[in-house]
C-alpha cells in the first residue's frame, strides 16, 4: 500500500510556516499520510519509521541558501543507516526571497543526497515569499500549487513545481520593509537598529 511521511526539517518546526505547508498537504494527499516534526531527540526514531513509507516528503526553509543545519545532521545519519527499504524522496522548500528560484541551491543539494545514497528523487514544490504568501490573497496559488505535489507523488508523475506573489520585486521590499517596521516598533526597535550589524 502506497503511504507518505511527511518530515518537517525546519528548525522552529512547530511554529513553522513549513507546518502551515504541511497542513495544506496533508488535506490534498490522497495518501496514507503520517506527519512529525524533526528535533534532537526523534532522529533515530524517524530513520526507523522511514523504511515504513513508500514515499517521504521533506518540508523545510531555505537557511543561508541551503539546508538548516539540523537538517544536514539528519541526513549525515540517513546517509549511514542501512535501510532496507528507501521511499522515493519529494520537497516543499519555501524562502524568504520572492524568487522562487532562490531554492534551488537546497534542492541540488537534497538531489546530491539522493544520486549518493540510492534513494529516487521525487516531486519538488518551490515556494517563493514563504514567510509572507500564506497572509495574502496569493495564498489559493500556494494551496493550488499543493495540490499539484500531492497529485503528482499518489500517481508517481514525479515533476518540478514552483510558485510565489506575481508582484515586482520593488512591491516586495516596500510591503516586507513596512512589515518589518511594525514589528520591530511592536519590540521598541527602530529601523536603525534592525539594519545594524551590531549584536547584543
Amino acid at each position: 500500500m502506497e503511504n507518505i511521511i511527511i518530515i518537517n526539517a525546519s528548525p522552529r518546526a512547530p511554529q513553522s510556516n513549513s507546518k502551515k505547508y504541511a497542513e495544506i498537504f496533508s488535506k490534498h494527499s490522497r495518501l496514507q499520510t503520517e506527519y512529525f516534526e524533526l528535533n534532537k531527540r526523534n532522529q533515530d526514531e524517524l530513520i526507523n519509521k522511514i523504511e515504513e513509507y513508500s514515499q517521504l516528503l521533506f518540508v523545510f526553509p531555505l537557511y543561508a541558501d541551503g539546508l538548516p543545519a539540523p537538517f544536514l545532521d539528519f541526513l549525515k545519519m540517513l546517509e549511514r543507516a542501512l535501510l532496507k527499504h528507501k521511499p522515493i524522496v519529494s520537497i516543499l522548500i519555501n524562502c524568504g526571497f520572492i524568487e522562487h528560484s532562490q531554492n534551488d541551491i537546497a534542492v541540488e543539494m537534497i538531489k546530491l543526497f539522493c544520486n549518493q545514497n540510492e534513494y529516487i528523487f521525487g516531486s519538488v514544490l518551490k515556494i517563493g515569499a514563504g514567510e509572507a504568501i500564506l497572509e495574502t490573497p496569493f495564498k489559493k496559488l500556494v494551496e493550488w500549487k499543493i495540490k499539484k505535489l500531492a497529485s503528482s507523488i499518489c500517481t508517481q508523475e514525479y515533476k518540478t513545481l514552483e510558485v510565489s506573489m506575481p508582484i515586482s520585486k520593488k512591491t516586495y521590499i516596500s510591503k516586507s520593509t513596512e512589515y518589518w517596521v511594525k514589528y520591530g516598533q511592536k519590540y521598541n526597535v527602530s529601523k536603525e537598529e534592525m539594519e545594524s550589524m551590531k549584536i547584543e
